[in-house]
């Protein structure tokens, strides 16, 4: 008897529907084809005794277990319900005629338990795009896969469950959620806040400014700056992330299998990933032989910090290149090619040499100019061409460190930053994928970053007297046109101009050389 039960692959972020195909025959064996990785093959051995712990037993004869379409690779346990459920209903041992009208997924333990499996967010919705009446899959992952609208989601924990439903009729609980009503009650609640920063009132207002415009930043100053501090406060002043920004970013997460399930199914907050120096470039990008995610994608509509820039392998810093240009990372292998977005803030700190201290007589450790060099120069111009705002942090005066007042909080500076973001947005509304100012192109640079003709002098003369690099000159009209969009003014003002010039600290001659 042939029967034929409905799973799901995951590729990139995207779903494909896998047909399990179980046919029982006279003889003896266990055939499983269809490209399955090892965790695949070995499930035989999991739903034998999962079947004999419920009651049930593995057929002595022939079965035939291909998974299609033939000639896409299949990875992981998740298919170990749809197997054990083809291989019920083709031996006879249980009835489910409309079996194939659900799509199953789910790891089998030995005693017929259920668990969480990956990918689940991007399966549900594939599977309402393919019309299935319902998706059957572990109780863990219910809530994600029930934020998918038009689908029936039954979460269950044992395989005794899924089977009584076929088999008895006995009805299953659906998970539903009404996404939109539960995403508007999300209120993010950070564990740092810009009201806990002593000082620093200029380093403040150039991480609202990178907030506001979506730039890219660099911190460079001393060991005890605070540049680790507030970097990691900079995801407090971002605005809430969207519905649509909230699906895309559980996807990739969902794939990567790093979502920890919330009372909603989604991620709330803007994600915050900050890797090791010691990280690999696939690990950074993505990759790998069966391709998954890497931590700029992690960091999809949220923030990746990079703590001490130059102690990252150069290589890994220089496949970041084109991602950060995209905002989008492909990787391609011989039989298929897969596409994570990477739209994220680059948020970087270093050290001015590898002592710590530049300029300072009274350092404790002293570097030689070579060495100071050969230190800057791990970072390369075409980086830094990708980053918008350099600045220089100093370290904060005792007096301030001792004061009692509280600074600003960052649910304050939050509220500006998403008014100059709502001005951007209405800006911008013509474009499908232009948001807010540091994805501007040459073109739109030209068209709403204008300047008056004593604008362009200031702008001439500062780069030459700075000795600024001509890659300057577009960032600084990006930054620039932030800085207006904070003061909610429609002209690029002088007194705009003048402050994004002094961001571009790099540039200038003595740094980077």
């Amino acid at each position: 008897m042939l029967v034929k039960v409905y799973g799901s692959a995951v590729f990139g972020v995207s779903a494909t529907t896998i047909v399990v195909e179980v046919n029982i025959d006279k003889g003896v064996g266990y055939h499983l084809v269809g490209l399955p990785d090892n965790a695949i093959r070995e499930s035989s051995y999991r739903i034998a005794a999962a079947l004999k712990n419920v009651g049930y037993k593995m057929p002595g004869k022939k079965i035939t277990i291909n998974m299609a379409p033939a000639d896409l690779r299949k990875e992981g346990a998740a298919y170990d319900l749809s197997i054990a459920l083809g291989i019920l209903t083709a031996s006879g041992q249980i009835k489910a005629p409309d079996i194939d009208k659900y799509l199953i997924m789910g790891e089998l333990s030995l005693d017929g338990s259920l668990q969480p499996i990956k990918g689940i967010l991007p399966i549900a919705i594939k599977a309402r795009e393919e019309g299935f009446k319902g998706f059957i899959l572990p109780k863990q992952n219910a809530k994600e896969a029930g934020i998918v609208n038009q689908l029936e989601v039954y979460g269950v924990e044992h395989i005794s469950e899924v089977i009584a439903f076929f088999d008895k009729g006995t009805p299953l609980t659906a998970t539903k959620i009404d996404t939109r009503k539960e995403f508007s009650k999300v209120f993010d609640k950070f564990d740092f806040d810009f009201e806990d920063v002593k000082g620093q009132e200029s380093i403040k207002r150039c991480m609202e400014i990178a907030a506001a415009g979506g730039h890219n930043i660099i911190l460079v100053g001393p060991p005890g700056s605070g540049k680790t501090m507030l970097a990691k406060r900079l995801a407090s002043i971002l605005p809430p992330m969207t519905l649509k920004e909230s699906l895309e970013t559980t996807k990739i997460h969902s794939v990567s299998g790093t979502f920890k399930n919330s009372e909603l199914g989604l991620l709330s907050k803007r994600p915050f990933r900050s890797p090791h120096h010691t990280i690999s470039d696939v690990a950074l990008v993505g990759g790998g032989g069966y391709p998954q995610p890497g931590e700029i994608s992690l960091a999809h509509n949220g923030v990746l910090f990079l703590d001490e820039l130059p102690e990252f392998k150069r290589s890994v810093l220089e496949v970041m290149r084109q991602p950060l240009e995209d905002r989008e990372v492909t990787i391609s292998r011989a039989r298929f090619t897969v596409t994570y977005p990477s739209s994220f803030m680059l948020v970087a700190s270093m050290n001015p040499s590898p002592g710590g201290y530049f300029n300072d007589p009274d350092a404790p450790v002293s570097t030689s100019p070579h060495e100071m060099q050969r230190y800057l120069s791990k970072i390369s111009g075409p980086l830094l061409d990708r980053i918008d705002i350099h600045i220089e942090v100093t370290p904060v005066p005792f007096d301030k460190l001792s004061e009692e007042r509280k600074g600003e909080s960052s649910a304050v500076v939050r509220e500006r930053v998403i008014k100059a973001r709502q001005l951007q947005t209405k800006r911008f509304e013509t474009y499908e994928n232009l948001h807010y100012n540091a994805q501007m192109n040459v073109r739109q640079i030209r068209s709403f970053c204008k300047l008056s003709e004593k604008s362009k002098t200031l702008l001439k003369g500062a780069m030459e007297q700075l000795n600024l690099s001509a890659r300057a000159y577009d960032r600084i009209l990006k930054v620039s046109r932030t800085i207006a969009d904070l003061e909610g003014s429609i002209e690029i003002k002088d007194e705009h101009l003048t402050e994004a010039i002094q961001y571009r600290s790099l540039d200038r001659e003595g740094w980077l050389g």
